[in-house]
């Protein structure tokens, strides 16, 4: 009885023993522990390498071996998209597409060369940069309690002005008639509190999104704006509720059609001080 009890439990040890030498173990050998960690570098080290190989180009101009000139001033570094679309397109030297091109890229210098500039903000005061800004591009400036129109002399272009801030400059007018005035150049008229008279007439570039700039840039006191020979629409007289104290708004003709009648009508109703003219009244 006891030699059949002690061969039954020796049995039963030895499937034991089986049973757990076939389960499956999660622990990983030490020799695949350095097999995984090799493959996962290799493949971190490929990834890296073809994200090097897709970086885009190093912009012309600034490789070491490219030659520099001062006019990389004027560059633009978001022109990338605009580079890819001009490669894509059939090369064209014909006079026509010459000077297009040639007056495009005059016209990203100008609008560069307008774009606001806070130091300018900072030495002059809102008043004095401002004036600086208009006379400089041909315009005329009025100051408060002073009757003289000032511009800049046609021989050498002295603007006649100070170049530091004196608060005893404000802003009362400004004509900006027939200038060349982008929308980047709007920046730099803004927070005027003196500001009564503002003309815009025969800027071929204002548009309804300059109209927004000009109607946010915190002018309480505008009393007379003159849009004529703008591209004006009806979307862009919206914004004009934004001037309070506005009483007169010059327009090419403001019964040019239905749509246009309408609104200067409601415009009119809504600031019960304006009054809508058409040009001929004023420059005719």
């Amino acid at each position: 009885m006891l030699q059949r009890l002690s061969r039954g439990f020796s049995s039963l040890g030895r499937c034991g023993s089986r049973t757990a030498s076939s389960l499956p173990t999660n622990q990983a050998q030490p020799g695949e522990e350095v097999e995984v960690s090799a493959t996962v570098k290799r493949i971190r080290a490929e990834l890296a390498a073809d994200k090097q190989k897709l970086n885009w180009r190093t912009p012309i101009g600034d490789r070491p071996e490219d030659w520099s000139s001062k006019l990389k001033l004027f560059s633009d570094s978001e022109q990338t998209s605009d580079f890819i679309v001009m490669m894509q397109r059939p090369i064209d030297l014909s006079p026509r597409k010459m000077r297009l091109w040639w007056d495009n890229r005059q016209e990203q210098i100008e609008r560069h060369m307008q774009q606001f500039i806070p130091d300018r903000h900072k030495i002059l005061g809102a008043e004095l940069a401002a004036a600086h800004f208009i006379m400089y591009r041909g315009g005329a400036v009025k100051f408060l309690n002073d009757s003289r129109w000032h511009r800049a002399t046609e021989d050498e272009g002295d603007l006649n002005l100070p170049n530091k801030f004196d608060p005893g400059y404000k802003v009362e007018a400004l004509r900006c008639d027939n200038m060349t005035l982008y929308y980047e150049g709007l920046e730099n008229l803004r927070c005027l509190d003196s500001l009564k008279f503002l003309s815009f007439h025969n800027i071929k570039t204002f548009d309804d999104w300059c109209l927004d700039r000009v109607s946010g840039g915190g002018f309480p006191h505008l009393e007379v704006l003159d849009l004529s020979g703008t591209q004006i629409t009806t979307n862009g007289l919206a914004s004009l509720y934004r001037l309070p104290k506005l009483k007169l708004l010059i327009l090419d003709d403001p019964k040019e059609t239905l749509e246009f009648e309408l609104a200067t009508a409601m415009l009119e109703e809504s600031m019960p001080a304006l009054k809508v003219v058409g040009a001929d009244v004023i420059h005719g």
